[in-house]
C-alpha cells in the first residue's frame, strides 16, 4: 500500500517521498540490529571453565595440607595431566587459579570485577557491565559494526541540515540547536568506534584477545604471539562459524566449547594430553585443526560428529604410566 501510495505521486515529489520511505526503513535495520547485539552482549553470561578443570574435593584438601613446594606440584600434577592445555606461566609451570581452585583452560582469565574465571575472556567492558569473552565476542563485535552503521546513518542524514545551521538556511528555532547537537554526537562517536571496531577486526583477523596483545601466551617451549593464529579464514570462522548466514546476526555460531584452542605450535609439547582430530600430530608449520565437541557438548551445532578428547585420550593413555606436566607453581594471574 505505501509503496503504490508512493508511485502514485507526482514525479519530484516521488523521489523525495521514495527517498524518505528507504532512509526510515534503512534506520530502523540498523536500529533494531543495533538493539539486539548490544542487548545480547549484555545479558549472555560469560562461559566459565567446566568441572573437569576444578580440583577435586581430595586435591584441594591436598593442595591445602601440602606446603609449597614439590608436594603441591604433584598434587597439580595429577589435575592437569589429562587436560588440553599448551598455555603456561612465565616460569613454565601449569596456569593455576587459586581463587577459583582450577586449572586455567588456555585463554582463560580470571576477572577480578566478576571474581571469576572467564574462558577466553577478552576485557572486562563497562559500558556493557559484561566481561567479554568466548560466550558474547561476537555479539560485542556486531555490537560494535551496528552501532558504528547507525551512528554514520545519522551523521550522513543530518549533514544537509547541519550545513544549513551554519548557512542560515534553517528557521529561526530552538530545534536547529537539537540539528547541531546531533550531528555531532553522531560524529564524534563514529571516529570512537571506528577506531574501536577496526581495532577488533584486526584482533580477530590475527586470533588475538586483547589481553594476549599486551602479554602474549606462553607455550612450553617458547612465547608465541601468533600461537593460536590459524590463517585469516579459520581465525574469522574460530569467531563467526561456517555457516556465513549466521555471521550478520546476533545468535551464537562460534566454534568450540572455548575450553580448548587448536594451535600452529612449531614445537610439539609431549607431555601434553591428546586431543582430538590430530591436534597433537603436529609438524612444522602445520597448523592443528579446530577441535571437535571437546569437553561437553559444543554450543555450536557444527561441532557435533566426531568423539569428545577425553575419550580418545582416555584411550590414548591406557597403559601408560607417569606422564606429567613440566614443574607446576601456583600463580595469581588477571
Amino acid at each position: 500500500v505505501v509503496l503504490y501510495f508512493l508511485l502514485s505521486l507526482p514525479k519530484e515529489e516521488k523521489s523525495k517521498k521514495i527517498l524518505f520511505f528507504v532512509c526510515l526503513v534503512a534506520y530502523h535495520i540498523f536500529f533494531m540490529l543495533f538493539v539486539w547485539s548490544y542487548w545480547k552482549t549484555i545479558f549472555t553470561l560469560p562461559m566459565n571453565p567446566s568441572k573437569e578443570f576444578h580440583l577435586s574435593y581430595s586435591d584441594k584438601e591436598s593442595l591445602e595440607r601440602e606446603p609449597r613446594g614439590e608436594s603441591q606440584q604433584e598434587v597439580l600434577r595429577r589435575a592437569a595431566k589429562d587436560l588440553p592445555i599448551y598455555t603456561r606461566t612465565m616460569s613454565g609451570a601449569i596456569r593455576y587459579c587459586d581463587r577459583c581452585h582450577l586449572v586455567k583452560p588456555d585463554r582463560c582469565h580470571h576477572c577480578s570485577v566478576c571474581d571469576k574465571c572467564i574462558l577466553k575472556m577478552d576485557h572486562h567492558c563497562p559500558w556493557v557491565n559484561n566481561c567479554v569473552g568466548f560466550s558474547n565476542y561476537k555479539f560485542f563485535l556486531l555490537f560494535l559494526a551496528y552501532s558504528l552503521l547507525y551512528c554514520l546513518f545519522i551523521a550522513a542524514t543530518d549533514l544537509q541540515y547541519f550545513i544549513k545551521f551554519w548557512t542560515n538556511g534553517l528557521p529561526d528555532t530552538q530545534a536547529k540547536f537539537h540539528i547541531m547537537f546531533l550531528f555531532f554526537a553522531a560524529a564524534m562517536f563514529s571516529v570512537s568506534l571506528s577506531s574501536l571496531f577496526g581495532y577488533h577486526c584486526w584482533l580477530v583477523s590475527k586470533n588475538k584477545s586483547t589481553l594476549e596483545v599486551f602479554r602474549a601466551p606462553i607455550f612450553r617451549h617458547r612465547t608465541d604471539k601468533n600461537g593460536f593464529s590459524l590463517g585469516f579464514s579459520k581465525n574469522l570462522r574460530q569467531v563467526f562459524g561456517d555457516e556465513k548466514k549466521y555471521w550478520l546476526l546476533p545468535v551464537f555460531s562460534s566454534l568450540g566449547d572455548g575450553c580448548s584452542f587448536p594451535t600452529c605450535l612449531v614445537n610439539q609439547d609431549p607431555e601434553q594430553a591428546s586431543t582430538p582430530g590430530g591436534l597433537n600430530s603436529t609438524s612444522k608449520n602445520e597448523s592443528h585443526l579446530f577441535p571437535a565437541k571437546p569437553l561437553r557438548d559444543s554450543q555450536s551445532h557444527l561441532l557435533t560428529d566426531t568423539p569428545s578428547w577425553s575419550e580418545t585420550s582416555a584411550k590414548a593413555e591406557k597403559g601408560k604410566v607417569g606422564m606429567s606436566n613440566p614443574a607446576l607453581t601456583m600463580e595469581n594471574e588477571t
